[in-house]
C-alpha cells in the first residue's frame, strides 16, 4: 500500500460517516456486553429500520465508554450537535431513543438516562491511548483510519530512522506501564543495539491484579492502536516479528486482535513490504492459560516458546537474550498503546503531561467502594483525592474514604493522610505502594486492612509458580498468620514472624511475584498497625468485619 492508497481510504470512510444524519454508538465492551449491549445494539437496529431511516442513521458497536457500571451505553452523534451518552440503556428503551430524536416524541423515562454534559467523570480526564476508545468500531480497520489510523507507522517509515524513533521515546519521557516503570527510550535502544540475527516484539496482554482490565479492554476497544504501537517499535528495534501475549480469560479481545492482524495484512499496514517500505512486520496471538506469574517477562517469554510458564533468573535480560536466544523488546500493551501519540504528535506534546519524572497519562481500573466505578485515564500527577471524591464521585452513602490500594498484589494501600500527594511513580513508591499496571481498589471504614492483606496474600500464594522455596513456602505462611490474626488466635509473636517472611520473602524470591507480594502487608502495617494489634491484643476488629474464634476453655486434669 502506499502513502496515497492510505489518505484516500481514510477520507473515503469519512465520507461514508457523514453521509448519515446520526450515528448510534452501542459501546460492546465486555463490562457493557455482561450487562446486555449486545441486545441493546439488535434492538436499536429493528427500530431504525421499522422507521426506515437506514440512509440516514448508522448504529455501530464500539469500544469502552469508561463509566461500566453505568453500561450498557449508547452515544448519539448527530451532525452538528453535542454527543448524547444513555446509560443503563434497555431494548426497550432503544426505540425510544429513536421515538426521541428522530420522531419528535416525548420520552420521560430516557431523560433520567442521559449523562450531563459536564459530568465530572469525563470532564477531569486526559485521554491519550483511550482518545478513540467509544469512537471507533473495533472490528473495522476503515474506522480506524478515518480517525487518521496508521499515519504514525507512515510517518516513522518516511520521516524518521530507527535511532530518531527510539531518541523521540526518550525525549517523551515515557514509561512502561506495566508496573515496573522503566524508560521506554532506553529498553528500545538497548534492543536496537543489542546484535543479533533476529529481534522480536512482544506485547504483555497478561494482566492478571484482581479488578484490573486496563489492557483487556484497550485490546477489545481498538485493537489496531496497540498493532500500529508494536509495529513502531518493530521499526525502531530492528524487529521482523511480533507476538501479543493474551491472557486466557480474554476471548474478546483475541478475537478482536485476531481480525484486526488479519485485516491489517490484507491492506498492506502488516506483513511484508509495509506502505511500499523495505520494513516487513508480522505480528502472532499466543493465548496464556491463567497462570498470573506469565505477566512477568521471563515466565511469559518460556511460555510463548511452548515450556513452562516459569521465570528465570536474570541476567541476560530480554533486551540481549530472549525469545529462542534472540534479543527481545517486552512492552505491556497499554504502552504500545502511547506510541502513536508520541509518534504523530511529537515527544514534546505527550511530556507537556505528567510530572517531571513521570510523563504522560495513566489509566486506571477504578473499583472499590466509590460511586462511579470503570476505566479511567488520567494526567500521571493527579492527586487520589480528585480520582476518589471528583472522578469517581465519592464513596457511597458518604462513608468515609480510609485507603486505596494501587499495583494490585505488588503493591500497597495509601491511607486517607495522602489523598493529596501527586499520583507518581516516585511519591507512589515512597509511600510503599507502586503504579503497577493501573489497578486501584477504594476503601471506606468498612474495610478490615488485615483481612485486605489477607485477600492479596492467599492470591499470590494460589499464583505462586512454586519454582523457588522462599516464595512457595513463604506465601503460605505469611496467609497462615494473617489467617490467625483475623480469626483472633494470634499473637505478637506470630506479627513479629510475618515481619522477618516479608523480608525473606522479598529478598530471596526469584521473580517480581515473590519479591513484591509483601507489600500489602508493609503497607498496612506502617499504616494501619493499630488494627493488627486489636485483632491481636484486644480480639476485636475495629471495622467488624472478622469474625473471631472463641478461645478454648483451659480444664484442669487431676
Amino acid at each position: 500500500m502506499r502513502q496515497q492508497e492510505l489518505m484516500e481510504m481514510a477520507q473515503n470512510e469519512r465520507d461514508r460517516q457523514s453521509k448519515y444524519r446520526c450515528r448510534l454508538l452501542c459501546c460492546a465492551s465486555t463490562p457493557c456486553i455482561s450487562s446486555g449491549a449486545l441486545a441493546v445494539e439488535e434492538a436499536l437496529k429493528k427500530a431504525v429500520e421499522a422507521e426506515g431511516l437506514q440512509a440516514e442513521v448508522e448504529t455501530v458497536a464500539t469500544g469502552c465508554l469508561g463509566p461500566c457500571s453505568r453500561g450498557p451505553l449508547v452515544t448519539v452523534r448527530q451532525q452538528g450537535r453535542s454527543d448524547i451518552i444513555y446509560e443503563g440503556v434497555t431494548p426497550q428503551l432503544a426505540s425510544k431513543i429513536i421515538d426521541k430524536h428522530f420522531k419528535g416524541q416525548a420520552a420521560p423515562e430516557l431523560e433520567k438516562q442521559a449523562i450531563p454534559e459536564d459530568w465530572p467523570f469525563f470532564a477531569k480526564q486526559t485521554k491519550l491511548v483511550l482518545a478513540e476508545s467509544g469512537n471507533v468500531d473495533p472490528e473495522k480497520i476503515d474506522s480506524y483510519l478515518a480517525q487518521n489510523g496508521f499515519t504514525a507507522l507512515l510517518h516513522a517509515l518516511r520521516e524518521m530512522t530507527p535511532e530518531e524513533v527510539c531518541a523521540e521515546m526518550g525525549k517523551s519521557g515515557l514509561r512502561g506501564r506495566g508496573g515496573a516503570g522503566f524508560p521506554t527510550g532506553v529498553k528500545w535502544d538497548m534492543v536496537r543495539k543489542a546484535p543479533g540475527e533476529r529481534k522480536y516484539v512482544v506485547a504483555n496482554g497478561d494482566e492478571g491484579d484482581p479488578g484490573a482490565y486496563m489492557d483487556r479492554t484497550l485490546m477489545e476497544s481498538d485493537p489496531f492502536r496497540v498493532l500500529e504501537g508494536m509495529a513502531i517499535a518493530g521499526y525502531a528495534v530492528g524487529a521482523d516479528q511480533g507476538f501479543i501475549y493474551v491472557r486466557g480469560e480474554y476471548p474478546l479481545a483475541a478475537k478482536r486482535l485476531e481480525k484486526a492482524i488479519r485485516q491489517a495484512e490484507r491492506k498492506g499496514l502488516l506483513g511484508s513490504r509495509i506502505l511500499d517500505s523495505n520494513f516487513n512486520f508480522r505480528i502472532d496471538i499466543r493465548m496464556g492459560a491463567g497462570a498470573f506469574v506469565c505477566g512477568e517477562e521471563t515466565a511469559l517469554m518460556q511460555s510463548i516458546m511452548g515450556r513452562r510458564g516459569q521465570p528465570v533468573p536474570r541476567p541476560p535480560f530480554p533486551a540481549n537474550r530472549g525469545l529462542w536466544g534472540s534479543p527481545t523488546l517486552i512492552n505491556n500493551v497499554e504502552t504500545f498503546g502511547n506510541i502513536t501519540t508520541v509518534i504523530s504528535k511529537g515527544a514534546t506534546f505527550y511530556a507537556s503531561y505528567g510530572t517531571e519524572k513521570s510523563k504522560g497519562a495513566k489509566i486506571f481500573a477504578l473499583a472499590g467502594k466509590v460511586n462511579n466505578t470503570g476505566l479511567i485515564e488520567v494526567p500521571i500527577g493527579i492527586t487520589l483525592r480528585e480520582i476518589v471524591y471528583d472522578i469517581g464521585g465519592g464513596i457511597p452513602g458518604g462513608r468515609p474514604f480510609k485507603a486505596a490500594q494501587t499495583g494490585g498484589p505488588s503493591g500497597g494501600c495509601i491511607p486517607a493522610e495522602y489523598l493529596d500527594v501527586p499520583i507518581d511513580y516516585e511519591t507512589l513508591q515512597k509511600l510503599g505502594s507502586i503504579m503497577g499496571s493501573g489497578g486501584l481498589i477504594v476503601m471506606d471504614d468498612q474495610s478490615c486492612m488485615p483481612d485486605v492483606a489477607k485477600f492479596f496474600m492467599e492470591f499470590c500464594m494460589d499464583e505462586s509458580c512454586g519454582k523457588c522455596g522462599p516464595c512457595r513456602g513463604g506465601t503460605v505462611q505469611m496467609h497462615r498468620i494473617l489467617d490467625k490474626i483475623t480469626n483472633g488466635s494470634a499473637t505478637m509473636e506470630d506479627l513479629d514472624r510475618l515481619q522477618e517472611l516479608c523480608m525473606m520473602v522479598k529478598e530471596t524470591s526469584l521473580c517480581g511475584l515473590g519479591q513484591t507480594c509483601p507489600n500489602p502487608i508493609y503497607s498496612t502495617l506502617r499504616y494501619f498497625r493499630d488494627e493488627y494489634e486489636a485483632h491481636i491484643k484486644h480480639h476485636q476488629c475495629p471495622a467488624g468485619v472478622c469474625q473471631f474464634t472463641e478461645k478454648p476453655l483451659k480444664i484442669a486434669v487431676a
